[in-house]
């Protein structure tokens, strides 16, 4: 693939984010329905009408595509290993954004390529070509994104399920002494705290789950986290993908403490 048709990609896939982005803005503070999906989980008519915004500028752009949506699911052609195949998730952040917390993400990945997150209230939108990560504010230029841990502000996520339970749980890293010597917890629930971490906002995240490369709602922070020169890595030390989980750090101390602090108090794997 040539420059030429990745920067192509790296359009497509902020396009999509910001289209998503504009609806997410355009629905806040109404009375929308919500769809269940069990266990406490739900969608809204904005998480459905941002991923048909975003499919109208994939299927515009890229009609010979894949698409998997977290609402619509896996759409135009198979995913066969030729096939490329974009990854969405039109509102994450959901729980956040239905009782008016504005803390929330869009995101467009393909897969194994560019990919851009939308923060639709903060007019940022971040972005990758799969080897160099930038950040763009409306109204300003492009700005390369630099992680730092000089925050020391690490966002966990706490949603359930918790499937790597009862070897690890999130929590329980909260409480073991040697994080507070270190670091200060955050949680947004939201994967916009990703491209955080890539921007030097956060000094690193950690999740529970499995294998996270594919999914809709890690693929594009992980695209992030890994050009801007992150350390990402499963929470059992593998490469995401192998292993379980997320810590995507700022740097390799950030990670190299938080992984002790894992190894330290828990059984993983």
């Amino acid at each position: 693939m040539t420059p030429t048709d990745v920067d192509a990609d790296v359009a497509v896939a902020i396009a999509g984010a910001r289209a998503g982005a504009e609806v997410v803005r355009s629905l806040y503070g109404r009375r929308l329905t919500r769809i269940d999906k069990g266990a406490g989980d739900f969608a809204t008519t904005a998480d459905v009408e941002a991923e048909k915004a975003i499919l109208d500028v994939l299927r515009a752009a890229r009609p010979g595509d894949a698409v998997l949506g977290e609402e619509g699911g896996q759409q135009g052609a198979g995913p066969a290993e030729a096939v490329r195949q974009w990854l969405v998730d039109p509102l994450c952040g959901t729980l956040n954004y239905a009782v008016g917390n504005l803390l929330v993400a869009v995101n467009v990945a393909l897969r194994d390529g560019a990919a851009a997150v939308a923060d639709p209230f903060g007019g940022e939108v971040y972005f990758t070509d799969g080897e160099t990560a930038h950040v763009r504010q409306d109204g300003a230029g492009d700005a390369l994104l630099a992680p730092t841990s000089a925050t020391r502000l690490v966002d966990v996520n706490l949603d359930p399920p918790f499937p790597s339970a009862p070897g690890f749980r999130a929590v329980e890293l909260l409480a073991r002494p040697g994080f507070a010597e270190h670091f200060r917890p955050r949680v947004v629930s939201t994967t916009l705290a990703l491209a955080w971490v890539a921007a030097g906002k956060r000094a690193a995240y950690v999740t529970d789950g499995g294998d996270l490369s594919g999914s809709v709602h890690f693929a594009a922070g992980i695209a992030l986290c890994r050009a801007a020169g992150c350390v990402v890595t499963g929470v059992d030390g593998a490469r995401v993908g192998e292993g379980h989980g997320l810590v995507a750090a700022a740097d390799e101390e950030t990670h190299g403490l938080l992984m002790s602090l894992i190894r330290g108090g828990f059984r993983v794997g």
